[in-house]
């Protein structure tokens, strides 16, 4: 039997500690802001720790996404103090970091004086009751965050109503009591066996709050549902016409509501916050050649998108699913654009959208390094460059959209009454090389129109032109 060699036991050591250690990330630290009070585990955060756990990539990767999530933990009005990372093959099932880390974790969180975990992962109902146990303060991960920013920014019915839902589904299988009083069903004789603490309602309380929410759960449901119809009514009405849909898609902050206004002058909110835009605006628009089409603004995408947040956006993220075309707005100033464009295909995979004809445009020309911008029209050769807030490139931008909006006009040559003004007028909107004559009987018409209008013209039997 061979010696060992002290200097491999101290790398194996050192390794060892490496991968087992929590790594403090500098640099999390946010301002406060007040935000206002908020209901049952919906997130009023002031001081917070966060904790992840790497287990693929680089420790840059596992920092980055660290760092996102304080910058989601800061949108949802809170004050980052601390940051931490462990190093595992995957998370701990019981603690979500290793259980001896955990207890690390609560000695920072009594150091800095914390009132919240927030862990950069979707935690099991086992998981977050087990570290709030130990932590001995609010647990909260990554999902129930990202829930909390959108109920913070859902301003129309159907946004709030989507949000509502979402955050439902969530929270059934976890809804508890706090503590374990509250967890235990006392029977008829309450608390005979269990002494001071244990009397109350118990799962009694909490199977009651279980059907109340399931209730409110399907009348949501039945409310998005007669929302989704009228969506779809407009939709369709916007379809006979003949007009394309483009729809604005992108990571969150990448600055979409920016190229809708610089587009169109829609004076969308623009901020400097993730997921500022939740209800998606859609705004008529002509390109150069005279096409009209609709642009769509979408809802921001994030990585790790929650599935039941997208399971409830999944009506307003129609209007990327039913898209001619889709403009995926790359932030070019940020630190990781591929980690961004990545992430924003994966859910359009997620929603059926992965097929749909797509042009990158990357933005923030104005801000970004020229190297990074480089970078990536090398990685994407059809991408097109962009600044939303100087206006550069957005000639370039509308005249790549109507290139790639389809040629689905038919000719009409036909005498229209002119009593029936209001067909000229629809021509004239969504109409091509139009050529008008006035003659005795009306108006001689020569045109390429969209098939509905078309079909129209044709079934009210006027005579063609000579």
């Amino acid at each position: 039997m061979s010696d060992s060699n002290p200097g491999q036991d101290i790398n194996v050591s050192l390794e060892l500690e490496q991968r087992q250690g929590l790594k403090r990330v500098a640099g999390l630290s946010t301002e406060l802001k007040d935000i206002t009070e908020v209901e049952y585990r919906q997130i009023r955060l002031e001081r917070v720790v966060l904790a992840g756990v790497w287990t693929s990539g680089t420790s840059v990767h596992a920092e980055r996404s660290l760092r996102e999530l304080a910058l989601l933990a800061e949108t949802a009005g809170s004050e980052v103090v601390d940051g931490v990372i462990q190093r595992r093959d995957a998370p701990d099932s019981a603690t979500y970091l290793g259980s001896g880390k955990v207890k690390e974790l609560a000695l920072i969180v009594a150091e800095t004086g914390a009132d919240t975990v927030i862990c950069d992962g979707e935690l099991t109902p086992g998981q977050l009751r087990q570290l709030e146990n130990i932590v001995k303060v609010k647990v909260v991960d990554r999902t129930w965050l990202i829930l909390d920013i959108f109920a913070q920014h859902a301003r129309s019915r159907e946004g709030k109503a989507q949000v509502s839902l979402a955050q439902m589904q969530y929270l059934l299988p976890r809804l508890r009591g706090w503590g374990e009083s509250l967890s235990r069903q006392a029977g008829g004789r309450a608390g005979v066996s269990g002494g001071v603490g244990t009397r109350g309602p118990g799962e009694t309380k909490i199977e009651t709050d279980r059907r109340r929410i399931r209730a409110q759960m399907t009348k949501l449901r039945r409310e998005l549902r007669s929302l989704e119809a009228t969506r779809r009514t407009q939709r369709s009405a916007r379809e006979a016409s003949g007009i394309s849909t483009v729809a604005l898609a992108g990571y969150t902050n990448a600055g979409k509501s920016s190229v809708l206004n610089a587009l169109t002058g829609a004076g969308v909110l623009v901020q400097d916050a993730l997921f500022a835009t939740l209800d998606p605006t859609v705004r008529k628009i002509k390109a150069p050649s005279g096409k009209e089409f609709t642009l769509a603004d979408t809802v921001g995408f994030v990585r790790h998108l929650p599935h039941d947040l997208v399971e409830a956006f999944r009506s307003t993220l129609t209007e990327v699913q039913e898209a001619t075309l889709i403009v995926h707005v790359v932030d070019g100033s940020d630190e990781d654009p591929f980690g961004q464009i990545s992430a924003v295909r994966e859910v359009l995979n997620e929603i059926g959208a992965g097929d749909i004809p797509e042009l990158i445009a990357i933005n923030k020309s104005d801000i970004a390094d020229p190297l990074d911008i480089t970078s990536i029209q090398g990685s994407f050769p059809d991408s097109i460059v962009i600044s939303a807030a100087t206006g550069a490139g957005l000639e370039d931008l509308l005249n790549r959209i109507d290139g790639a909006l389809p040629q689905n006009l038919i000719s009409i040559n036909v005498t229209i009454p002119y009593s029936r003004g209001d067909l000229i007028s629809r021509i004239h909107e969504s109409g091509e090389h139009i050529s008008i004559c006035h003659v005795e009987a009306g108006s001689d018409v020569s045109a390429l129109v969209p098939p509905a209008l078309a079909a129209e013209i044709e079934s009210q039997g006027f005579l063609r032109a000579g």
